[in-house]
């Protein structure tokens, strides 16, 4: 998967990753990234964890506006993305051309 990803963001953008969604906050604190990508499985928190943990600092005003794009496993994982107040979604496998089109929509503001 990281190599859709490098595919599909990567050239102008820089890709940061981490190894779990208990990292995903600091990240974010500490790099101000344009988006965030979330998969479904990461490691020891899920990226719907992740999501809403982003979503309930920014809502206390601790961090920026985020711009989140979810990775999904499956097609009834939609609803939960859309509970994590998730800006947009992509359900696996990846499809770089359709990542970039749905990482581009998100950051012109306009969720798919």
């Amino acid at each position: 998967m990281h190599d859709e990803l490098e595919a599909s963001l990567g050239g102008q953008s820089s890709i940061l990753r981490v190894t779990g969604g208990s990292e995903v906050l600091d990240a974010v604190r500490e790099h101000q990234p344009d988006l965030v990508v979330l998969d479904l499985q990461i490691g020891n928190m899920g990226g719907i964890a992740a999501c809403l943990d982003l979503r309930l600092e920014q809502r206390a005003g601790r961090i920026p506006i985020q711009r989140v794009v979810m990775l999904l496993d499956r097609q009834a994982d939609t609803y939960l993305a859309g509970q994590a107040e998730a800006d947009a979604w992509i359900v696996k496998p990846l499809n770089p051309m359709e990542l970039r089109q749905t990482a581009s929509a998100v950051m012109a503001g306009d969720p798919t």
